[in-house]
Parts: structure tokens; sequence; C-alpha cells
């Protein structure tokens, strides 16, 4: 047993400890690849050991999230609502982008710890704190989804489509020609956004900017609403 191995058998065991390491575990082996007693062997410990600090796998994939929520910087004081808002949600992307396997585990949770309803009564703190009423906050947190975790569920998965890197440019011809002929207005679109290497086929797109674009156009929207003095009710009937 190498000397790294010894020490780390003598640090004594705990819950952040055992957090900390399945976190680590994920990020390097992907959350398929994470098991009680996966976890126990890159602690040195037995599997057993672990229960003393999480009941189950449920209760350690929960307290993964935690720490990973703990990762998003707070709101910025004096930055203002929208700004405050956008850095906020900025940095949760930044955080999930770190842990590529938390997307996954946070939409499976079925129940909320206390720092995940931290962060979102942080998060509809910063409306509130920027004189939004609590009707309008209410439908601006529905409208942000999961963009509030720095994510979003797109309409199209560009990599599903996308053609092997390796294929001829005759082959790449005829696909552009064979889409134009059944889809003219997909095409369209497609060739004029800016992909990496000029190829529509190959390559998606940026999905930071779409992000940032999607989120700008809503932080707009909210701020229009807010200067109205928008009301659900008020809003119900005009319809």
């Amino acid at each position: 047993m190498t000397q790294q191995a010894e020490a780390t058998r003598r640090i004594p065991l705990n819950r952040d400890r055992v957090l900390t390491a399945a976190v680590v575990l994920a990020d390097e082996a992907g959350i398929e690849s994470l098991s009680m007693r996966r976890l126990a062997q890159e602690l040195g410990v037995v599997p057993m050991a672990l229960y003393k600090h999480v009941a189950n796998k449920e209760e350690l994939l929960d307290g993964m999230v935690d720490v990973v929520v703990a990762e998003i910087d707070p709101p910025v004081s004096g930055a203002g609502w929208k700004n405050a808002v956008r850095l906020r949600v900025l940095s949760a992307r930044r955080t999930l982008l770190r842990h590529p396997w938390a997307r996954q585990v946070l939409e499976s949770r079925t129940t909320r710890t206390p720092a995940v309803l931290g962060y979102m009564d942080s998060f509809i703190g910063m409306f509130l704190a920027g004189g939004f009423s609590v009707d309008l906050t209410h439908h601006v947190m529905h409208a942000l989804g999961s963009r509030m975790w720095g994510f979003t569920q797109e309409l199209f998965d560009d990599s599903a489509n996308a053609a092997p890197p390796d294929l001829a440019p005759e082959m790449q011809a005829a696909m552009l020609q064979e889409m134009a002929k059944r889809y003219p207005n997909i095409l369209q679109v497609a060739m004029a956004a800016e992909h990496d290497d000029g190829s529509v086929v190959a390559q998606g797109c940026d999905d930071q900017f779409e992000f940032e674009f999607a989120l700008d156009l809503l932080l707009d929207g909210f701020e229009r609403f807010h200067q109205q003095g928008w009301t659900s009710e008020q809003a119900k009937l005009e319809r």
C-alpha cells in the first residue's frame, strides 16, 4: 500500500469527506460509475462505514447536489436585480459545466434539501429586493425554470444529427442538397448560424451564446413587465 493510500485511510471519515469524494469520483468516472462499493474503495474503507454518514444512495446524491449548489456564487451586492440575476445564473452554469453529471442528478431529485431551498429562496429574493411584486416574481420563476440552475432543455440536439467528422466533402454536399429539397427553412436558418468550422453538418451552435441570448431576452421582458406594473389578474382580464 502506498504512503498516500495509508495517509488517506488515517483521515477520519465524516459526511463532508464522503460527499466530496463522491463528487470527485463522479467528475472523473461519471455518475454511472458511482456506487457505495466503489466510493468505499476510493476512501479506503468498507462499504458499511459509509452508512454512518449517508443512509443510502439517494441521500448520497442529495448531498452531492448540496456540494455543487454551494459552489454557485452568492448574489452580488449592489449590482441591481437584473445584473445580479444574470451573474448568478451564469455562475450556476459554470458550476454545472464543471460537474457534467450534476444536471442529471439535479433533475432526478424528488425532494429539495435545505441547500437547494436556500438557493431558490435567495434567487427569489433578488427579484423582491429589486421591487418586483410577489405576483410577478411567481411567474418570473416559472419562466426561468431550469435556467436558474444554469441549464435549459433545448428543442434540438445538434449532436444527434451530426455527420461523422471524416465524412467525405461530396457526401456532405449531397446531404445539404437533400436537406434543401426537404427542409428548406431549417437549412436556411442553419446556414445563417455561425459554426466553429463553417460546416453546418458537422458542428452545432454555440451553446453558451444561445443560453445567454435566451437569458437576456427573459431578463429584458421581466424588466419591461416590472416597469409597466404588470399583474397576472390584469393580464387575464385582457385576454
